[in-house]
């Protein structure tokens, strides 16, 4: 059950705190702002990421080759070149994408 509804768009959330953060996108709020560059963010841990292109930190580590990234959802993206995985299928043609980003470009 998803209890929590946005008045604008009516899209349902299952904790008051993602139906917060969504509503930022209609609101245009961005109250988290980088101390080194000023840039702002809707939630928290954009910012937290955001930060890590200042201090070059990169926690999350292909286990497979080394390799380092900022987020961890740039680690599960990365290692499917290691697994071959293409979870993201056309429903048209039946072709596979590693990114979601790449099946809706196609």
């Amino acid at each position: 059950e998803k209890p929590f509804t946005c008045s604008d768009c009516g899209k349902s959330f299952i904790k008051s705190s993602n139906l917060t953060s969504h509503r930022r996108t209609h609101t245009g709020e961005k109250p988290f702002t980088c101390s080194d560059c000023g840039k702002s963010f809707t939630q928290s841990g954009h910012l937290t990421s955001h930060h890590r292109t200042h201090t070059g930190e990169k926690p999350f580590t292909c286990s497979d080759c080394g390799k380092s990234f900022i987020k961890s959802s740039n680690l599960t993206s990365h290692r499917r070149t290691h697994t071959g995985e293409k979870p993201f299928t056309c429903s048209d043609c039946g072709k596979s994408f590693t990114q979601s980003g790449h099946l809706t470009y196609h």
